[in-house]
């Protein structure tokens, strides 16, 4: 039986990435990617990997091409029995900040250029102490790190992290709170309808309701899918 682990984050600085553009806007979404997730704590990094993969392809502190390998670094967490799920807001405020730059031809040497027009645009982002909600499912007890940093901004947050009682694993037709990851559901369930939160590198769904397997739990109406795993696109 899986143990479910009901993780809130709890933010220390501003987060931002960049959900959508819009002009010179750039939004952040109030709800983090089961990706980012994966990488912010430091799974990807886990002993497993780390037999699989020499030095110079760790992502911890340097990415020495921008090419994104989410199959490669996330099917592991499959074979450990390892699940994140995507992070809602629990709590959350934005942030507006206006950044500027200039043309900066004229650092290049006889290269002529007309007059320095600095350009501007602006980042949406989400404020320090909002708090947000995920679950990591495992085969066993799972230690996560207390600190991570998160976005473009390598953002400090505060992880703490709970247990919850399982009660039963049971069959049917039920509601999920929390975003899913549509690839890793449509294979195991059945998905009945969901609203779409359009963002990269997997567009996420919302309000899903799905015909399946899932955990309940004693005093809760939380619904937890039990069969997602990572999968990807032509897998």
């Amino acid at each position: 039986m899986a143990i479910i682990h009901r993780c809130q984050l709890e933010l220390h600085d501003s987060l931002y990435y960049a959900t959508r553009e819009i002009g010179r806007l750039y939004e952040t979404e109030p709800v983090i990617h089961n990706y980012a997730l994966c990488y912010a704590l430091g799974l990807v990094d886990s002993e497993v990997y780390s037999t699989r993969v020499s030095e110079e392809h760790s992502y911890r502190y340097f990415c020495p091409e921008q090419v994104p390998k989410y199959e490669e670094h996330l099917t592991p967490l499959n074979q450990q029995g390892i699940y994140i799920t995507p992070a809602r807001s629990l709590s959350h405020a934005a942030v507006l900040h206006t950044w500027k730059y200039a043309d900066n031809r004229y650092h290049v040497e006889m290269e002529k250029t007309q007059k320095n027009i600095p350009s501007f645009g602006r980042a949406k982002e989400i404020a320090p102490e909002s708090r947000f909600e995920f679950f990591a499912i495992a085969e066993k007890p799972l230690k996560l790190p207390r600190w991570i940093r998160l976005g473009k901004w390598m953002s400090k947050a505060e992880v703490t992290v709970k247990e919850l009682p399982l009660t039963k694993r049971s069959p049917g037709d039920f509601t999920v709170s929390f975003p899913l990851n549509p690839l890793d559901v449509m294979f195991s369930y059945r998905v009945l309808s969901y609203d779409t939160i359009n963002m990269p590198p997997v567009s996420l769904i919302r309000n899903v309701r799905l015909h399946g397997e899932f955990y309940s739990f004693e005093k809760s109406n939380l619904k937890v899918p039990a069969q997602m795993q990572y999968c990807f696109r032509g897998s």
